[in-house]
């Protein structure tokens, strides 16, 4: 009888590989025998000293949870014993086939699984040495401390409740029914207590409603009010982690059943809520503050174009068809960049809306610059160790007036720490790459009519 696992490893499609794990019969009786033995002994049951209760009585009392526990552990051992002898690298966690139903622990029957996992794929890199970038730069004019002291003064503002006509940056919390033209299911999803919060007027009317983007939102909310039925129209994103949204028609009925306004505080208060004694205090305070995210700013610009050179200079398969998981994944690690960038919550959400509403195209480019960065990363020997992470918590804890343990215990709770981590692993190897390369500067102007002319033209391609 045979005591060895098999596995048999199959290509089903670009960086994607499908593993077929067999544990024999033998090692999982074998691993019943022991886990049965070990609960015996360490098991309290009435009516008998430890040690010495029926097997027979064991399984019938923590069979279940012994059989679960001894199933993950052997599964898990056979998945990381073939990922090493196949030298295989996985970038994400393995997916199992939902049709064959959870593997079984029996006496006497071999335990299968079928997995598939995401893979780093055989990329070979190009040598860093002609990477160009721009560097914006520019001051901070006194309009943007002005916009920034307004906003502080709607952040620390009194909220009033009202009943309408609603007008711009009033919220509203209230039912919203998603209904999705051809899905199973219908409603598809609803929320009692769905925000919504009126577009600026800067922002054009477009705005985000459960992370979607509408860009009718400013005009089908100003002018109602509380208790009437409003009704938003979109088209799914070409590249939604769900795929059933995927070019989906969508439409949200939302029916606001509180609203509020801020009342925006003076900046003499505002200045007196956050200890700075005066205006020109607070407009310093601010000024330093958007001096630092311009610098922020300007760092992730001179990344996204050394991420935009290697993605032209590598050449390989991507997946056919783009999971859900992985779209998940590149949406995770863009909101963590933007809280390490010390953006609101509300500033966080549009903006991955708008990555989440991006072209098919784009989404995939950004897709296959993870695996290259991936795989610089393994090359260049470039980790992410504990303090790193840590330390970045406790950046984006400040900026949101948290501790960070809250941070972290928030981060953990929503499973979002190995996307901080990656994101942290990302900004390493660009900055690896920038390390080399040759930088000029241009006015921020400039810049921006650039990305703007560029944003434009992919905008008409998509179309």
């Amino acid at each position: 009888m045979s005591t060895e696992t098999t596995v048999v490893v199959e290509h089903v499609g670009p960086a994607r590989k499908r593993l077929r794990i067999t544990i024999p019969a033998s090692v999982v009786d074998a691993g019943l025998k022991d886990a049965y033995s070990s609960a015996r002994a360490e098991a309290q049951v009435p009516g008998f000293r430890r040690g010495t209760a029926p097997i027979a009585l064991i399984e019938k009392r923590f069979g279940a949870a012994i059989v679960e526990d001894l199933r993950r552990k052997l599964l898990s051992e056979a998945y990381g014993k073939a990922l090493q002898d196949h030298k295989l690298q996985p970038i994400s966690d393995p997916e199992v086939d939902e049709k064959a139903g959870e593997p079984e622990v029996k006496r006497g029957t071999p335990l299968a699984v079928t997995l598939d996992v995401e893979i780093v794929p055989d990329i070979t890199l190009p040598a860093l040495e002609d990477v160009e970038v721009r560097r914006p730069v520019t001051d901070i004019p006194e309009k943007l401390v002005d916009a920034e002291v307004r906003a502080l003064g709607f952040r620390f503002g009194t909220p009033g409740r009202i009943d309408g006509p609603f007008q711009p940056l009033d919220r509203m919390v209230g039912r919203a029914v998603v209904r999705v033209k051809g899905a199973a299911k219908d409603p598809y999803f609803e929320a009692d207590e769905c925000m919504v919060v009126v577009p600026d007027a800067e922002d054009a009317g477009k705005g985000q409603v459960l992370g979607l983007m509408f860009d009718d939102l400013g005009p089908k909310l100003e002018g109602r009010k509380v208790g009437d039925a409003i009704v938003l129209s979109t088209k799914g994103p070409a590249a939604h982690e769900r795929e059933e949204l995927r070019n989906a028609d969508i439409t949200v009925e939302f029916t606001p059943s509180q609203a509020e306004r801020i009342e925006p505080s003076t900046p003499e208060s505002v200045a007196t809520t956050l200890g700075l004694g005066s205006i020109e205090n607070l407009r310093q305070q601010v000024r330093m503050t958007l001096e630092s995210r311009r610098d922020q700013e300007q760092r992730s610009a001179m990344r996204e174009q050394a991420a935009e050179w290697l993605e032209g200079k590598v050449s390989f398969e991507l997946p056919e068809k783009m999971s859900g998981a992985q779209v998940a994944r590149n949406l995770e690690m863009a909101r963590m960049q933007f809280l390490s960038q010390g953006l609101e919550s509300e500033q966080v959400e549009r903006r991955l809306a708008e990555i989440r509403g991006a072209s098919e195209a784009d989404t995939r480019r950004r897709l296959k610059v993870f695996f290259i960065l991936a795989k610089l990363a393994q090359d260049l020997g470039i980790e992410v160790g504990e303090g790193e992470v840590n330390g970045q918590v406790a950046q984006m804890a400040r900026s949101r007036g948290m501790r960070p343990d809250q941070m972290r215990a928030e981060l953990q709770q929503s499973g979002r720490l190995n996307e901080l981590a990656l994101s942290i692993r990302e900004a390493k190897v660009l900055d690896r790459v920038l390390a080399k390369a040759k930088v000029t500067d241009i006015k921020a102007e400039e810049w921006n009519a650039l990305v703007a002319e560029r944003q434009k033209a992919a905008a008409k391609s998509a179309g």
